[in-house]
C-alpha cells in the first residue's frame, strides 16, 4: 500500500497483513470480501462489506453493551488530529461505551514526519480520560508491527475487567475515519456474549466514497 494511500486502503491492508496476504495490490472493496484467520485460541471470520457515508449516523446502533474501543490514528496527519480527538471524545460520551477499554493505535509511526506516542497522547488529550482504561501503541498497517499486540491487549484487558479468564464471546465494532491522507481513526467495540459458536465475524462497511470505513457485528469466541 502506498504511504499516502487511497482513502479506502487502510482497512483492507490491515486485514491482509493480519491474514499474511500480499498488501501491495490493494484496491477499494466494492461489495464484500470474507477473510478468516486464527488469532491465538480464536478463529476470526472477517466480512469486508461495501457501504455508504450515510451509514455513519447508525454506527451507534451497534454500541450496545460494548466492552472495548480501539482507535487508530494516522500519526502523520497532524492537521486532522483535532478532528480525530473530537470524534473520539464524542464516542466516549456514549452511554453504551461507558467503561469500555480504549486502545489507541498510532498508525504509520515509522514514516518520516510522523508524530510519536507522546505527541499523539497530548494531541488527543488522552491523559484527561478518566472514564475508560486506555493504552496507546505505535503500529504499522504495512509492516504489521503491534497489530497482534494490540488485539492481545484488548482481549486481555476485557477479560481482566470482566474478572474471568474464560472469555466465551465478545462482540466488536470497527470504525475507520478515512481522512484524505489515510484512515485517521479506527475503533473496535467488544461486547460479551454467552453460549455462542466459536467464530469472530467482522462485518466491515467499506465507505467507497472515501470518507469512512466501518466494521460492525463482530463476534469473538473461544475455540
Amino acid at each position: 500500500m502506498p504511504s499516502s494511500g487511497l482513502d479506502n486502503a487502510g482497512k483492507t491492508t490491515i486485514l491482509k497483513k493480519l491474514n499474511g496476504e500480499d498488501i501491495m495490490n490493494t484496491s477499494p472493496t466494492l461489495g464484500f470480501n470474507i477473510k478468516t484467520f486464527v488469532h491465538g485460541k480464536y478463529t476470526l471470520n472477517i466480512w469486508d462489506v461495501g457501504g455508504q457515508r450515510t451509514l455513519r449516523p447508525y454506527w451507534r446502533n451497534y454500541f450496545e453493551q460494548t466492552d472495548a474501543l480501539v482507535w487508530v490514528v494516522d500519526s502523520g496527519d497532524r492537521m486532522r488530529m483535532s478532528d480525530c480527538r473530537d470524534e473520539l471524545n464524542s464516542l466516549l460520551l456514549e452511554d453504551r461505551l461507558a467503561g469500555a477499554s480504549l486502545l489507541v493505535f498510532a498508525n504509520k509511526w515509522d514514516l518520516q514526519g510522523s508524530m510519536n506516542d507522546s505527541q499523539i497522547r497530548d494531541a488527543l488529550d488522552l491523559s484527561s480520560i478518566k472514564s475508560h482504561h486506555w493504552k496507546i501503541l505505535s503500529c504499522s498497517a504495512v509492516t504489521g508491527e503491534n497489530l497482534v499486540d494490540g488485539l492481545n491487549w484488548v482481549v486481555d484487558d476485557v477479560a481482566k475487567r470482566l474478572e474471568t479468564d474464560d472469555l466465551h464471546a465478545v462482540r466488536m465494532i470497527l470504525t475507520f475515519y478515512a481522512w484524505p491522507a489515510f484512515n485517521s481513526s479506527f475503533s473496535f467495540c467488544l461486547n460479551r456474549f454467552h453460549n455462542c459458536c466459536p467464530l469472530f465475524d467482522f462485518y466491515l462497511f467499506n465507505f467507497v466514497s472515501g470518507d469512512c470505513l466501518s466494521l460492525q457485528n463482530i463476534l469473538f469466541h473461544r475455540v
